[in-house]
C-alpha cells in the first residue's frame, strides 16, 4: 500500500552521449512526434469531413489513427521533457500511467486490427449482407470492444505490479513498462507471469482469428477479379500493419524479458523505441498510399488548403 500512498521516485535510462547530443535527440523526437500528430490527425479529419468516407472501414481506420496518437502521447512528451531538463526521473504513479497509456494503446491495436479483419471478411465474402451486418449500432459495439477489452486487460496486471513493494529504483529503458516495474520488486513474480501469459494467450487468439479470416479472404478472392481488387486495395495495408506491429511487439517483449546487458545499447534502444516510433508513423502512411479513396481525399484536401492559403495571401 505504501507504493499507492507515497509515490517512489524512479530513474530511467539516460540516452548515450546525452551531453553531446541532447539537443539533437530532442529535435529528432520532437520532429517524430509532430509527424505522428500531423499525419494521423490529417487522416482522421479527412475521414470526418468527407461523407464518402463515412463507412465502417474508414471509421475503424480513423480509430487506428486516434489510437496511434494516444499511444505516442504516452511516450514523446515525457522523453522530450527529460531531454530538455536533463533529468531522467519519474514518480511511480506517473510511471504506472505511462505504462498504462503505451500498453493499452498497443493492445488496442490488436483489437482494432481484429475488427478491421472482420469488416473486410464481411465486405468481400458476404457483400450483400454488409450493410445489414455492419450497422451503426454494430460499429459502436465493435469500437467499444476494441477499447474496453485492451484497457481492462492492461489495468489488472499493472495494478498488481504497483501494489508490490520496491527494492530497486532504476528502469533500464527510456520509458516505463510493466515488466520493468515487476523487476523492481524483490517478491516473486509468479502471479504477474500468470497474468502476462493469460494476456498473451488472449491476444494470440486475436492473431489466429485475423490469420484465419485472411485465409478465407484469399480463398474467396481466387474466383473473382473484383474480390481480388478489393483485397489488394484494402486488405494489403491491413496485413502489412499486422506484420509490422507484431514484430515490433515481439522485439519489445524480448527486450523487456530477455534483454541482456551485453547487447549493445544502441540495439537495445532500437528494440525499445521501434514499438513507439514505427506503428504510429507506418499505419497512416501505408493506408493513405494504398487505399485510393483515402489517397484521393487527402490529396484533394491538401490542394484545397494550399489554394485557400494562397488566396488569403493575395488578398
Amino acid at each position: 500500500m505504501d507504493n499507492m500512498s507515497y509515490p517512489v521516485i524512479l530513474t530511467l535510462m539516460v540516452p548515450k552521449d546525452t551531453k553531446s547530443y541532447r539537443y539533437v535527440y530532442f529535435t529528432c523526437f520532437l520532429a517524430l512526434y509532430l509527424l505522428i500528430l500531423s499525419i494521423n490527425i490529417r487522416l482522421v479529419m479527412v475521414i470526418i469531413m468527407e461523407k464518402a468516407l463515412h463507412e465502417p472501414m474508414y471509421i475503424f481506420l480513423g480509430l487506428l489513427c486516434i489510437n496511434g496518437v494516444y499511444g505516442a502521447s504516452g511516450f514523446y512528451p515525457k522523453i522530450l521533457s527529460d531531454l530538455i531538463s536533463n533529468s531522467y526521473v519519474v514518480s511511480s504513479h506517473m510511471c504506472a500511467l505511462q505504462t498504462f497509456v503505451i500498453y493499452s494503446s498497443l493492445l488496442s491495436e490488436f483489437t482494432i486490427l481484429t475488427v478491421m479483419a472482420y469488416d473486410r471478411y464481411v465486405a468481400i465474402c458476404k457483400p450483400l449482407d454488409y450493410h445489414s451486418k455492419l450497422t451503426k449500432n454494430t460499429c459502436v459495439k465493435l469500437i467499444m470492444f476494441s477499447w474496453i477489452v485492451p484497457n481492462s486487460l492492461s489495468a489488472a496486471p499493472l495494478l498488481l505490479s504497483n501494489l508490490r513493494p520496491f527494492c530497486k529504483y532504476h528502469i533500464d529503458k527510456l520509458y516505463c513498462d510493466n515488466w520493468s516495474i515487476v523487476k523492481l520488486s524483490c517478491l516473486s513474480s509468479f502471479v504477474n507471469n500468470v497474468f502476462g501469459y493469460a494476456n498473451t494467450v488472449i491476444f494470440l487468439s486475436f492473431i489466429v482469428f485475423i490469420i484465419m479470416t485472411y485465409i478465407k479472404l484469399i480463398s474467396a478472392c481466387k474466383s473473382s477479379l473484383e474480390n481480388r481488387r478489393k483485397f489488394w486495395q484494402t486488405c494489403l495495408p491491413h496485413i502489412l500493419s499486422l506484420i509490422n506491429f507484431t514484430f515490433a511487439l515481439l522485439f519489445d517483449i524480448m527486450y523487456s524479458r530477455y534483454g541482456a546487458n551485453d547487447i549493445p545499447e544502441s540495439l537495445r534502444n532500437f528494440l525499445a523505441l521501434e514499438l513507439v516510433i514505427v506503428p504510429p508513423v507506418f499505419n497512416p502512411l501505408i493506408y493513405g498510399f494504398n487505399i485510393r479513396a483515402v489517397r484521393t481525399r487527402v490529396f484533394t484536401s491538401c490542394v484545397a488548403s494550399r489554394v485557400n492559403v494562397s488566396q488569403n495571401i493575395t488578398t
